[in-house]
């Protein structure tokens, strides 16, 4: 059987049913009837057929095997780490953790907000603050968010932020890329020249790119003695505040840093769980998301995401960023890491770490080595002299890479470095055949006591959670109960609009785990990731091929950051042209929510677009904005199809109106599953768009991340696409300089999170030309389906003229609200008992749900969820006609728990609530909490961790 009937939930028999039921023959009428003629296209995509499984997997591990496995000692950010089988196998390779959602519905999942908990409390305890985020993309781009988050504190002081020299190279150019259209100046050197009373923030990278680590308290304070209000950033190893003092004890403001070394493999630089800590006090100017306490309707402890009014999608361009993902499945492995290991554990595997670095420091300095620190280190041996390029051969020959930065080599020590590697290293650099029982003594001529004030002298990581689950057997069912809480696509289909839940296949997760693809660093030679290059080559030429554009970055690693480097690059166009001034962002009510988020990080002014009844853009509005504003137009950003759920037919003359007054199209990639194979972007008349790869091409959501975004371009915004410090136009290297040249990087790495691009590649290289078509043609047809199933229980709110949706819909719930009390809130929670994820809620449209199947489910769980969907609309019509209490009744107290059937007090049966139609009785989910207060976790804001033993 062929991958695109595995794929594909509807057999042919299913497909002509459905067909029938919406009164046609076969699907090429069908789609002929959804999508404007004008706008398919002819040209075709990848040209080939679909490869079986195995024969894809064949040629991707022949590729991968080009990439050649060295120890990594490179470090900068990235080191080697031990996942420990017990997570990886039922974590990272378990599809009840990686196709989960992100946890907006909160009673479904409490599972794995608890690993996030967990995941910030081991933040909060290690960096010392009282509040974190549940997890940020990377350490650059925590770094840039920092910045900004220290600017909207302090802008009374200026726009100039410091960044202390010795910074790692890739975390300054997302600050200088973020910086320059934030109107900041960045101001780079010594922290011993900073004049505090110049700049609005402070950061501090600790250890530095060459390693030393460094107690700063003093220095803090002496620049918070010369401007009270400065913020200070600390850049943090997450592992070496194990061992030493935490950012807030040494006086920092925000700490942010990267948990790669938490057991997350190296993957060519992602993904892995960023994380940004700081004061509580700051609670409402952190970006990203947080996991809070409150109670549910039984008062029982229960947890959700706070503070949710914040998100992007409600606040549009005044929300704090444009963050619409995170790294989650990353950072609940990373908590978990701590979670197995305890205090003890880490503090065993950190202080290894250092001894050892201390040894080969010892070493070094006995063979006539200088070195470039004359403080403490962690993990980082520096050190210069004359030959140091031939030191770096000879280490790579013996199978160490290093790193070279202004002649100086560095020799980063990780989690695998035993003493065995100790010896080989300095016997290499040597010459000679060093004694091993010489090297393996504890003895080292460091004085530690001298720094004894920066040794860690608090707790950590005090909580139960990280003390209770040392023993595999234990940490197992730990992981299976945290899992059995949540509801995730090995349940039931995750008809969540604008998401596209599809299916995982487990062909093309397991490449990842491969190991020249999941142990090879960022900022290797090019000549060791010959394999990764290729791959990636291949797979930009699919993209092309599928979108139209003539070039694509596979370096944005998530939609929004795909969004911001669409527009830099609109932006850097027009300026390349003398038109520089252009701002104006056009945005139609019915774009992505992030789109004026994005708009308003990149410093332009919105002007919302109206849309007409049927839910299309307002051509006529627009026609009169684009000539209003000619002089100053940078761009127009349009989802298409739009997430109203239609194909606008004048598209393309949307596209042309915006070009014909001087500005831009971005297109949101979001809905693209909707286009693959019939439709391309750049011919509809789009400049930029970017790509959800765990939407479209299959990266799973992980409970909210990772994800990526590449974004594809038209040839003359081509030059204007990210760059790398590291990885950038050269072919060889052995040194990594750093640099004052801007490229506009907008992630740490060069490739964004490109250990999960191979889950796309195997996506596409088995689908093919037909499969890729038929996958978007059935797509379409699920949704129709249920559509129009629907559409008498609840108004489809917007059709085309035809009566047809593209790959979504949207079900005005607002009469029902109006007429019963019952709101989409109610609906959404009811469907919990029935065994099944919300569908979107009030996105676009406040007092709706919008309804994405996708094409891998079929027709017999369509139906179970329109059965569901129907007994709730009759459950409804009780409420209507006054059969049941308006406040009392199994949708306002919904969802129902084990906890309500074993102290049954409602005016309806347990049959009624719990049991409503007959599959349940064969299988059912109880929720593990009941209905969750928000206003309570909102006013009484708690982002630690309970002891839920109690």
């Amino acid at each position: 059987m062929d991958f695109t009937t595995r794929h594909i939930g509807p057999d042919l028999k299913q497909q002509e049913i459905m067909l029938a039921t919406l009164g046609f023959d076969n699907l090429e009428d069908f789609i002929n009837n959804v999508i404007p003629k004008d706008l398919l296209s002819n040209t075709g995509t990848v040209g080939v057929e679909g490869l079986s499984e195995y024969q894809a997997a064949q040629k991707l591990f022949t590729i991968a095997r080009k990439n050649k496995l060295y120890k990594n000692y490179i470090g900068l950010g990235y080191f080697e780490t031990i996942t420990p089988p017990v997570i990886k196998r039922n974590v990272f390779e378990n599809p009840g953790w990686y196709t989960a959602y992100t946890p907006y519905q909160a009673e479904i999942s409490q599972g794995r907000l608890e690993a996030l908990l967990n995941f910030q409390q081991m933040v909060m305890d290690l960096t010392g603050f009282a509040l974190a985020n549940a997890s940020l993309l990377d350490e650059a781009t925590a770094a840039a968010e920092a910045m900004l988050m220290a600017y909207r504190l302090d802008s009374a002081d200026g726009n100039k932020f410091f960044v202390a020299k010795n910074t790692y190279a890739q975390v300054l150019e997302v600050i200088k890329t973020r910086a320059e259209y934030a109107g900041i100046e960045v101001i780079i050197d010594d922290i011993a020249k900073c004049e505090a009373n110049k700049y609005f923030g402070v950061y501090i990278q600790n250890p530095d790119v060459y390693g030393q680590i460094r107690d700063y308290s003093q220095v803090i304070s002496n620049l918070k003695v010369a401007s009270p209000n400065l913020i200070v950033v600390m850049g943090c190893d997450i592992l070496s505040l194990v061992l030493f003092k935490s950012p807030n004890a040494q006086g920092a403001d925000i700490a942010v840093g990267s948990t790669q070394r938490f057991g997350i493999p190296l993957g060519f630089g992602g993904p892995s769980a960023a994380y940004l800590a700081t004061k509580d006090e700051y609670k409402r100017s952190i970006p990203g998301r947080i996991i809070g306490v409150s109670v549910d309707s039984r008062k029982n402890p229960a947890l959700r995401m706070a503070l949710q009014t914040r998100e992007q999608h409600i606040r549009r361009e005044k929300a704090t960023s444009n963050i619409c993902t995170s790294q989650v499945l990353l950072a609940n492995m990373a908590g978990f890491y701590a979670v197995y290991h305890g205090p003890a554990g880490l503090k065993e595997i950190a202080g290894k770490i250092h001894h050892l670095a201390l040894v080969l420091a010892d070493n070094l300095i006995k063979l006539g080595f200088k070195l470039t620190h004359n403080g403490l280190i962690f993990d980082t041996v520096s050190i210069t002299g004359p030959n140091i390029h031939e030191i770096y051969k000879k280490l790579k020959e013996a199978g160490y890479l290093t790193c070279i930065i202004n002649n100086i080599l560095s020799i980063s020590l990780g989690e695998m470095t035993d003493i065995s590697d100790i010896s080989n290293i300095i016997s290499t650099i040597g010459g000679r055949e060093v004694d091993l029982g010489q090297v393996n003594t504890p003895r080292i001529t460091t004085d530690l006591s001298k720094y004894a004030d920066f040794f860690r002298q608090d707790k950590i990581l005090t909580h139960p959670v990280f003390n209770s689950y040392h023993s595999e057997t234990k940490m197992m069912r730990y992981l299976k109960s945290l899992e059995n809480k949540d509801i995730s696509l090995v349940h039931s289909m995750i008809a969540l609009g604008s998401c596209t839940m599809k299916l995982n296949a487990a062909s093309e997760l397991e490449p990842i785990s491969w190991p020249h693809l999941a142990n090879i660093h960022p900022f290797a030679p090019y000549d060791s990731v010959n394999g990764y290059l290729e791959f990636i080559d291949s797979f930009k030429q699919q993209l092309k091929a599928i979108t139209g554009f003539e070039d694509i970055s596979l370096q944005p690693n998530s939609g929004a950051q795909g969004e911001y480097a669409g527009l830099l690059a609109i932006r850097r166009y027009q300026k390349s042209i003398g038109q520089g001034k252009r701002n104006i962002c056009l945005i139609p009510k019915s774009a992505h929510g992030t789109n004026p988020a994005t708009a308003h990080m990149m410093d332009m002014q919105v002007v919302i677009v109206n849309c007409d009844a049927g839910g299309n853009v307002d051509i006529d509005h627009l026609q009169k904005l684009a000539y209003e504003h000619r002089d100053d137009l940078s761009c127009l950003m349009i989802t298409y199809p739009s997430t109203h759920g239609v194909f606008e037919a004048g598209i393309k003359q949307i596209c042309k109106i915006v070009h014909d007054h001087g500005g831009q199209v971005y297109m949101d990639g979001a809905n693209l599953n909707a286009l693959v194979g019939l439709v391309k972007p750049a011919e509809l008349g789009a400049d930029v768009s970017h790509i959800n790869l765990h939407k479209t091409f299959a990266i799973p959501h992980g409970g909210g991340g990772p994800g990526m975004g590449p974004i594809g371009v038209k040839e003359h915004l081509a030059k204007f696409l990210p760059e790398h410090v590291y990885f950038a136009n050269c072919r060889t290297r052995t040194e990594m300089p750093l640099t004052d040249t801007l490229t506009h990087a907008v992630s740490a790495s060069p490739y964004g999170s490109a250990s999960i691009l191979p889950i796309s590649w195997m996506y596409t290289t088995m689908l093919g030309e037909l499969g890729l078509r038929r996958s978007t043609t059935v797509a379409i047809l699920n949704a129709n389906y249920i559509a129009n199933k629907l559409k008498h229980a609840y108004p489809i709110l917007y059709t085309a003229a035809n009566g047809t949706v593209a790959h979504e819909c949207i079900l005005d719930l607002r009469p029902i609200k109006a007429q019963t009390g019952i709101s989409e809130v109610d609906i959404a929670k009811r469907l919990m008992d029935y065994g099944f994820h919300s569908p979107t809620m009030s996105f676009p449209v406040p007092g709706t749900l919008m309804i994405e199947p996708t094409e891998s489910e079929a027709q017999d769980e369509l139906d179970r969820f329109i059965d569901a969907m129907l007994k709730i609309s009759a459950e409804i019509e009780a409420v209507k006609s006054g059969l049941v209490d308006k406040l009392n009744n199994v949708l306002k107290n919904a969802p129902h728990t084990l906890a309500d059937v074993m102290a049954w007090d409602k005016p309806y049966s347990i049959e009624e609530a719990c049991f409503p139609l007959d599959y349940l009785k064969k299988s059912k989910i109880f929720p593990s909490v009941n209905r969750i207060d928000d206003a309570h976790g909102d006013r009484n804001f708690i982002c630690s961790c309970p002891d839920f033993s109690s």
